[in-house]
C-alpha cells in the first residue's frame, strides 16, 4: 500500500491510502476475499510437482530398461561374432543365411557349417556338438537362430 502522510483535510494532516495499488479491497461494500493459507498453497504445489517429476522418472526408467535390453542384445550379437571369427571354415558366409556352429572335439576347435544336425544321412559326426545356429545379419554380426 502507499502511504502519503503529507495529504491535509480541513488543516489536519490525514493518513492518505491509495486504494490503487492495495493488495486488497480498503473500504465497506468492496469485494469479499478470504486471505489464502500460504501454507496449503505450497504444499498442493509440492505435491504436484512430485506427481509430475515421479511421472517423468517413471518414463524415463522405462526408456532406460529398453535401452539396457537393446545394449545387451549388441553385446550378445559382438559376443556371438567374435566366436565365429575365431571358428574355422573354408567358404564365404552370405548375410541372411543360416549356418551351425560346432565344436570339434577331435580338433578342439569351433567350426562353422552348412550342415546342421538333421542334414546328415547317417547322423552328425561323433566329434561333433553342434553349439548353436546362427545367421550373418547384413552389418555382418552374427545372431543366434
Amino acid at each position: 500500500m502507499t502511504h502519503q502522510k503529507n495529504s491535509q483535510i480541513g488543516g489536519s494532516l490525514v493518513e492518505y491510502v491509495n486504494r490503487a495499488s492495495a493488495q486488497y479491497p480498503t473500504e465497506l461494500g468492496g469485494q469479499s476475499f478470504d486471505l489464502v493459507d500460504i501454507v496449503h498453497e505450497k504444499d498442493q504445489m509440492v505435491n504436484i510437482a512430485r506427481i509430475h517429476a515421479q511421472q517423468e522418472y517413471d518414463r524415463i526408467m522405462e526408456l532406460v530398461d529398453v535401452l539396457q535390453k537393446q545394449a545387451e542384445g549388441i553385446r550378445h550379437r559382438l559376443s556371438m561374432t567374435d566366436k565365429i571369427r575365431d571358428a574355422e571354415y573354408s567358404f564365404v558366409p552370405k548375410p541372411g543365411n543360416s549356418y551351425w556352429i560346432v565344436w570339434d572335439d577331435s580338433a578342439t576347435v569351433y567350426r562353422l557349417s552348412i550342415s546342421g544336425p538333421e542334414s546328415w544321412s547317417l547322423g552328425p559326426p561323433e566329434n561333433y556338438s553342434y553349439v548353436a545356429q546362427v545367421q550373418m545379419l547384413g552389418d555382418h554380426t552374427w545372431i543366434e537362430v
